[in-house]
């Protein structure tokens, strides 16, 4: 039996009180089942933003998404988290990753090492806040999301992670702070090796998706064309083939995400916050299902 799907958007522009408070309420009023803020230079500070969304709203759980772990110190993130999580009524969804872009760390003076450094610090921050959230007196730990990609990280979201969230996207060559998206075969191979991992838990994890285009269209060939433009490794056929690219009428992006399930296993799906009204007729269609 599928999990039912979940759906969540990613709030990506800062905006003065009332009209943050405004949108995450029309995040709500479109169906949303998570209200989630990135850890991104230039955008929203997680936690801040996310009291302030739980408090516009009543229903839709909070969460980060992701927060780089290289940024915070992991007993006084155990801290921040603590206090989030009891000022949204127990509300708040932990996502954590290792961060991505370079100019970030460049910019805040952190240092950025190398992959396996990044992971390590991953792993020190999510031991820490088991050992900190883990005393009774602070109830249950929140939900925690780990998003990634490489082998590594695929097997330390099996371990440890509630909801693991594929990114879709790989590094892309020469840039050190850019992604492109993943083929439909090699999104395969990402979840594969995920279960592979995870061959040995208790209770399977969610499992995520960050879907980075979405058009209600009748054209879809015409849809994806302004970004084949800026990805000349992908084809048309191979974008309009990739989940992440929810292209095409209301009720074939339906029938597209009820396939993806079947084929990948992904019920909680992740949009862009300039996406969420589009989206939000599917979000709609396929409640409770």
């Amino acid at each position: 039996m599928p999990r039912p799907f979940r759906f969540g958007v990613n709030m990506l522009s800062l905006a003065p009180g009332d009209a943050w408070r405004a949108k995450c309420r029309r995040a709500e009023e479109l169906g949303y089942d998570v209200i989630l803020v990135p850890d991104h230079l230039g955008m929203p500070s997680p936690f801040p933003a996310l009291v302030a969304a739980a408090e516009a709203t009543t229903r839709p759980a909070v969460g980060t998404f992701v927060l780089n772990c290289a940024f915070w110190n992991p007993v006084l993130l155990a801290r921040e988290v603590t206090t989030t999580a009891a000022l949204t009524g127990g509300r708040l969804e932990l996502g954590l990753g290792t961060g991505y872009v370079r100019e970030e760390f460049e910019q805040a003076g952190v240092e950025w090492g190398t992959p396996g450094s990044r992971v390590d610090h991953l792993v020190r921050t999510v031991e820490e806040l088991d050992r900190q959230l883990g005393a009774p007196e602070q109830g249950p730990r929140p939900p925690l999301l780990i998003g990634g990609n490489g082998d590594r990280m695929l097997r330390i979201a099996a371990e440890h992670a509630d909801i693991a969230a594929f990114t879709g996207a790989r590094p892309a060559p020469g840039d050190a702070g850019g992604l492109v998206p993943q083929t439909a075969d090699e999104l395969d191979g990402r979840v594969a090796a995920y279960r592979k991992f995870a061959a040995g838990r208790a209770e399977p994890a969610e499992l995520n998706l960050l879907v980075q285009l979405v058009a209600v269209t009748e054209d879809r060939p015409a849809a994806v064309r302004p970004w084949l433009e800026r990805m000349p490794h992908l084809t048309e056929r191979e974008l309009l083939e990739s989940p992440l690219a929810l292209v095409g009428t209301v009720e074939e992006i339906t029938a597209r995400l009820l396939a993806v399930r079947e084929r990948y296993g992904f019920s909680y799906i992740t949009v862009l916050e300039d996406s969420s009204e589009a989206l939000a007729p599917v979000v709609e269609e396929l409640r409770g299902r």
